[in-house]
């Protein structure tokens, strides 16, 4: 089984901390002060959104039945052995055709135009316990890195317990 970003939607400030430290994950030297003094800047790979009141952390979902590498002209995008959906190594290269940023149900692909390729959650960011960056960075635990099937058996508990 894989284990997947998932989010607990009640928990999210909206304190953008996932999204530093998904910059700082990707920048060259890894630090905040490398990230804000390199001539570029990093490229996040998570949007933290609000609608009303609502805030939420959207990245990649690394979907079953993923568009973005159906759509994918240059058959850069695929599917890792971990399940990771990406366009990066393999020997075929990302030509910037954008037809993944223009599928992805989420519009959590973003073009780096002075590259010409698309960017998105890459899971480059796993630390030694295999915890990506955005999930550690969390101050609330509004993120976690877990299975489906464990994230559903914490919410059943969650519920049975509010129910005493």
């Amino acid at each position: 089984m894989h284990r997947e970003i998932l989010i607990r939607f009640d928990r999210c400030l909206g304190c953008l901390s996932c999204e530093i430290a998904c910059a700082i994950a990707h920048a060259e030297e890894q630090t905040l002060l490398g990230a804000i003094t390199q001539p570029k800047p990093p490229q996040k790979r998570i949007y933290v959104e609000q609608v009303e009141s609502r805030k939420a952390p959207v990245t990649c979902r690394h979907c079953q039945e993923a568009y973005c590498i159906d759509a994918c002209i240059a058959g850069a995008m695929h599917r890792t052995e971990e399940g990771v959906v990406t366009n990066l190594g393999r020997e075929q290269k990302c030509i910037g055709c954008w037809m993944c940023v223009m599928v992805c149900p989420y519009g959590v692909i973003r073009r780096d135009g002075e590259q010409r390729i698309a960017l998105k959650c890459d899971r480059q960011c796993l630390d030694d316990q295999k915890v990506p960056a955005c999930v550690r960075a969390c101050p609330t635990k509004a993120l976690v890195f877990t299975t489906v099937e464990e994230f559903e058996a914490e919410k059943r508990h969650q519920y049975l317990a509010s129910l005493t």
